[in-house]
């Protein structure tokens, strides 16, 4: 009866269930009288098809139950429903449907069971985990989101699959599981090691303890053999040359010969001031990491090229140039430390800050040489003591740091520099407990915006201060309610802003179709001035798509409306939207349409436009990129602040001579890096009112940047982490979540030898059988194994 109403009947009288759980019981009442008709439920015999029908039933049975007032926490109203789900999701899962019976736990709110089936082995397992885990980015209740990812973390915990579950761990933003998973796995040394390599990725700031290596592990945490292999690399693919900002510039490829010719027929070429504080960043960032350039390391001479705030950036582009190799960095930059001249010894404090991005020392310069500028008098000092802090010590959530920064933002003394000290210092404490939702740093932050005069919140770099809020809540989602209510009663127009910023961090790439609405209905509004809060809603909608495909696609439809139908200070912020959207990957569509908004008459949009051209190629190279930056040097050459602009953008796309990657979502897409994705949150908010920071004096906010960049390579290692280079195949990721089969991870691959570079978009795998590798995702540094089970080819002797 049951298997023939199915399409007898129409969906929503749900015959099927009846006559199935009108039998269930009379099966039920014969096995009470020992009766021989009495049988086991055979589900299976009723073919797939049934199955399926049946579970949708039972999902609609259960919602109308609840709507007609039964306790979803009680079991008792669905007992007969819960039968039939304990017998549909074990033959599911043993079907290879392992998506719906998911599906059908998710629809009852039993997902527990999950945990509970025999059926779960370790042939499906990761099957249902990666279910869960796509899964969790369509909730939008907070409850219901972690527990799919709970379940997932149990269930990889269950196969002994350490390293899996600390990746779920990371997501879920559950740094205290950390010492239990790897004590966990306290036999296998090899999955310890390549725990630590994530957390070293992620920058999680973890000691290990008890541990008999503990001593190497906590330098793989550490990142101190970054430097090294970044290096190596470079070596290996023989672009170790310093680039001069002429190399990146290509001006003799001008169509009207641009400058250099001009220049030559007027006599002596003249530097001007903006130009050379552009070419210090293009230097810097094009020379990230490599140690050596051509006009900072030789001599003295282009520091003095520069004036004032310029000189500051120039000592500060040593940092970056010796990123992430602390002993040599910091004995090049001593000498500037002791300098005469104040921008000149600020910029070498800032270095300090940058150089130890990500790195932990045992010796923690960075902390001591940058304590006494901090409580010093001068003003550039302290503002550059915080930013360096800030990068420094991003994500790493210590007090000692804390307690250096707290007394500057709450410093009541008014006037125009300390509101700028007061800001830089609450955005260094965003940075320093990125998504950690710490009180006495939102407490300190909240109260010094309740105290601040209204003249104070005016100031330009007020919403750095708004921006470290919302980072101390990013990705926290439901954590950040209490605070969104006490900003809303700040009498002056930035509690708006402050609202909305949190609101969007709170929110980040958690996909909430909600909060997009939100903040669209935000955007409706008409307001020609006072419209900081509509742009922050336009950037939120790009930081809460960014994790997430489909809703990013749909993101990007609404800002095509937002062009059309909306006021300036919206079109403003949708190109550095559209950048948050696609950072360090320069997809075709996106390129396209910054290309035509970087010609708007409206000088913000287009300078808006060609930042995030610099920013959705970051670190890629991208020659179709290089040849429209080029163009747009030569159409804007009389107007100094778009040069500039394009100058940066060059910078941004030829980072680290192409090995860097800004782009804050690792792991397969599955984890976002709160310190990568603050970084460029600084340089977003940065651009919303550039004239007055990158195109004025707050320009060395761009170095905040550091704390995205990571090498985008995969080097392949032996147990004691020597290079071991294997073949890998490199191709577009597709999404195989879901696909009955074993469906292919990869499309349009290249066979290569490790080690390799790998773009946003990209995936590789092993090409051979020989080894085995201790991590499921190949990126980054990647241990192996032999493969016990291979049995080499025989080769015919001819």
């Amino acid at each position: 009866m049951p298997a023939s109403s199915s399409y007898l009947f129409p969906l929503d009288e749900r015959e099927s269930l009846k006559f199935k759980l009108k039998g269930t019981k009379d099966y039920t009442a014969l096995r009470a009288l020992d009766s021989d008709l009495a049988s086991d439920d055979d589900l299976g015999a009723w073919g797939h098809e049934f199955v399926r029908s049946l579970a949708g039933e039972i999902g609609q049975e259960y919602q109308a139950r609840v709507l007609a007032g039964a306790d979803p926490e009680e079991d008792a109203p669905f007992e007969d429903l819960l039968g039939m789900v304990d017998v549909v999701v074990p033959f599911n899962v043993s079907h290879s449907a392992e998506a719906e019976a998911v599906d059908l736990l998710i629809e009852v709110q039993r997902l527990g069971k999950v945990l509970e089936l025999d059926s779960i082995d370790e042939g499906n397992y990761r099957r249902v985990c990666m279910y869960l885990i796509k899964t969790a980015d369509f909730m939008s209740d907070p409850d219901d989101y972690s527990e799919v990812l709970e379940s997932a973390y149990q269930l990889f915990l269950k196969q002994n699959q350490f390293y899996d579950a600390l990746r779920v761990a990371l997501r879920m933003g559950a740094d205290d599981r950390i010492p239990d998973l790897l004590s966990k796995c306290s036999e296998d040394r090899l999955m310890k090691r390549q725990m630590c390599l994530l957390l070293g990725r992620q920058r999680v700031n973890h000691e290990v303890e008890d541990d008999e290596e503990e001593e190497e592990l906590n330098e793989i945490i550490g990142n101190e053999k970054l430097s090294e292999e970044f290096l190596k690399v470079a070596q290996d693919l023989d672009v170790m040359d310093p680039k001069t900002p002429e190399d990146i510039y290509k001006s003799h490829l001008a169509e009207t010969g641009g400058f250099s010719r001009r220049r030559d027929a007027g006599g002596a070429a003249v530097d001007s001031a903006r130009a050379n504080l552009a070419s210090t960043y293009v230097n810097a960032f094009v020379n990230a990491g490599f140690g050596q350039d051509k006009l900072m390391t030789p001599d003295n001479e282009w520091l003095y090229k520069n004036k004032d705030h310029g000189m500051m950036a120039a000592s500060a582009s040593l940092g970056l140039i010796q990123l992430w190799n602390v002993e040599e960095g910091l004995a090049q930059i001593d000498k500037f430390l002791y300098s005469s001249e104040e921008y000149v010894k600020a910029g070498a404090a800032l270095a300090v800050g940058i150089l130890s991005s990500g790195v932990r020392n045992d010796a923690d310069p960075t902390l001591a040489l940058l304590d006494e500028h901090i409580n010093g008098e001068s003003h550039i000092m302290k503002c550059a003591a915080c930013t360096g802090l800030g990068i420094a010590y991003a994500g790493s959530a210590r007090e000692d740091v804390m307690e250096l920064l707290l007394p500057i933002v709450e410093q009541e003394n008014s006037g125009p520099t300390t509101m700028l000290e007061v800001s830089l210092a609450g955005l260094a404490l965003g940075m320093l407990y990125v998504g950690k939702c710490d009180d006495a740093a939102g407490g300190t932050i909240v109260q010094r915006l309740m105290e601040a005069s209204d003249e104070e919140l005016d100031h330009s770099h007020a919403k750095f201060l708004c921006l470290g809020l919302g980072l101390l809540f990013l990705g926290q989602m439901e954590k950040a309610e209490a605070m969104i209510e006490a900003l809303r009663t700040i009498e002056h127009k930035i509690s708006k802003l402050a609202a909305i910023v949190l609101e969007t961090c709170a929110y980040a790439g958690s996909g909430n179709v909600l909060k997009v609405q939100e903040m669209l209905h935000q955007c409706a509004e008409h307001l020609e001035e006072d419209a900081e809060h509509q742009m922050a809603a336009v950037i939120g909608i790009g930081l809460i798509t960014m994790g997430e495909e489909v809703g990013a696609e749909m993101a990007l439809r609404s800002f095509e409306h937002l062009l059309h139908y909306c006021e300036l200070p919206v079109k403003r912020a949708v190109p550095l939207a559209l950048g948050v959207l696609n950072i360090s990957n320069p997809d075709f569509s996106v390129i396209d349409q910054l290309s035509r908004m970087s010609h708007d008459p409206d000088a913000e949009i287009s300078q808006n436009a060609i930042l995030a051209m610099g920013l959705t190629s970051a670190g890629t190279n991208n020659s179709r990129v290089a040849g429209l930056l080029r163009q747009l040097s030569e159409f804007y050459s009389k107007e100094a602040g778009h040069v500039f602009c394009v100058r940066i953008a060059q910078a941004m796309l030829h980072m680290g001579k192409g090995l860097l990657t800004l782009n804050p979502v690792h792991s397969d897409r599955m984890i976002t890096s709160g310190p990568a994705l603050g970084g460029v949150l600084t340089l977003i908010y940065a651009c919303l009112d550039l004239k007055s920071t990158l195109l004025d004096k707050t320009h060395y906010l761009l170095y905040y940047l550091t704390c995205a960049m990571n090498p985008r390579m995969l080097i392949t290692v032996n147990e004691d982490l020597s290079w071991r280079p294997v073949t890998v195949r490199v191709g577009q990721a597709l999404e195989t979540v879901g696909q009955a089969g074993k469906p292919k991870t990869i499309t349009g691959f290249q066979t290569h030898t490790t080690p390799v570079l790998i773009s946003t978009k990209e995936r590789a795998e092993l090409g051979t059988e020989e080894v085995l590798s201790v991590s499921s995702v190949l990126e980054g540094i990647v241990i192996l194994k032999d493969n016990p089970d291979y049995e080499a080819p025989e080769t015919s002797d001819k």
